[in-house]
């Protein structure tokens, strides 16, 4: 049997409460709400806090106004105020007014859509310059448009999720402000920009492969076996923002392995523009190892969003191998050999494993040293003495 979904509802002690509201529309079926949902609460408790309550509303578009309309806002404003709530969150992106306009009906409430909540997310794993200048500038170019809203309801709020970074520190900012702070933080990006490129091309003559997928789906583990280095790893969304790259040897046969930023559904633009320089390691990379765990109820999902997500960044054409990870998690044998063999005949690469089996781990480092070996040879045909 496939892994079991996990409860929305959590309970906790001296956490931030919240409650997820979501639109089931014409083009977003209640079944794929509902999956979305559920990615939303595993966001909310990664950023700490607990999930009471569930809203969904039927409309064939969302409000314009309060995005799930008049009456389902006022259901939201009875539990919230009877719970007391500390925040709702939204699954799909909030314009101004609407922010606005929710406000108006339920007070003393923060109110957060899935972009703010993932641009906090960043903001609390963000460890290095460069990550926080990223972080910092996709905050920025979040807020500007929603500037007008910003006046009134940061002042009742007092930090806590959803309010790390400029929006906390800049309450009496303005769009001149922030525009200048965006130009200047592009500018430092700009540097460290080709300041690792720079790096990036003094790695020698080296094939370099580059571990992509879905958040969570096992990257961070996986290159902690192959390089037999720590690389920070926990079962929450997000655990890497910045780029790790290790030297690998295989048998003789050395390559550099990164391990990248996970993908997510509904991915801010603003994040997939200021981390340009981070999706720079996927972009220049020989060979790509796109990481899925294949444990999830809706990992095929989760390959198509990666997909996409390679396509509009211009890597989708590179060498790919399918590595389905977390198999041990998947009990019934018969689904497993099913699944196996549906992608084997679909004539891709594809590559079965547990990151957390030491077999599995050498059977792919051999698969690597045959992948690696032949782009070597290709590249740089004067070397093949090396293996």
């Amino acid at each position: 049997m496939r892994r079991k979904r996990k409860k929305l509802i959590e309970t906790a002690v001296d956490k931030e409460t919240c409650i997820l509201v979501g639109v089931a529309t014409q083009h977003q079926k209640r079944e794929q709400l509902e999956e979305y949902l559920e990615e939303l609460a595993f966001l909310a408790s990664t950023a700490d806090a607990v999930t009471k309550n569930v809203f969904i509303q039927a409309l064939s578009k969302p409000d314009v106004k309060t995005f799930v309309g008049s009456g389902k806002l006022l259901e939201i404003k009875e539990y919230v105020d009877a719970e007391e709530i500390d925040m709702i969150i939204f699954d799909d992106e909030l314009s101004g007014s609407q922010i606005r306009n929710i406000e108006k009906e339920i007070e003393n409430v923060k109110i957060l859509d899935r972009p703010n909540l993932i641009l906090d997310i960043f903001a609390q794993r963000a460890r290095t310059a460069h990550a926080k200048t990223q972080v910092e500038l996709a905050q920025y170019q979040y807020l500007l448009p929603r500037l007008t809203n910003m006046w009134t309801h940061l002042q009742k709020q007092k930090g806590g999720i959803g309010m790390k970074g400029p929006g906390e520190k800049e309450i009496e900012t303005d769009r001149r402000i922030i525009r200048d702070r965006i130009a200047l933080l592009k500018k430092e990006l700009e540097a460290i920009d080709k300041q690792m490129a720079t790096q990036r091309s003094n790695r020698g003559a080296l094939i370099r492969v580059a571990l992509v997928g879905y958040t969570n789906a096992g990257k961070s583990t996986l290159m902690t076996a192959l390089s037999k280095s720590d690389v920070f790893a926990e079962n929450k969304l997000f655990a890497t923002l910045d780029t790790t790259v290790r030297k690998v040897v295989v048998g003789n046969l050395p390559f550099l392995l990164s391990d990248t930023v996970g993908f997510i559904r509904k991915l801010p633009t603003q994040l997939i523009e200021s981390f340009k320089s981070t999706l720079d390691e996927t972009r220049e990379s020989d060979f790509l190892i796109h990481v899925i765990d294949v444990s999830h109820p809706q990992f095929e999902d989760q390959l198509s969003v990666v997909e996409r997500t390679l396509n509009e960044i211009g890597s989708d054409d590179k060498p790919t191998l399918l590595l389905f990870n977390k198999i041990d998690q998947i009990a019934d044998q018969d689904v497993l050999e099913g699944l196996r063999e549906r992608f084997e005949k679909s004539g891709q690469d594809v590559f079965f494993m547990s990151a957390l089996n030491k077999e599995d781990v050498l059977r792919l480092r051999d698969e690597l040293y045959i992948r690696v070996k032949e782009l070597h040879a290709k590249r740089y045909p004067y070397n093949q003495f090396l293996y």
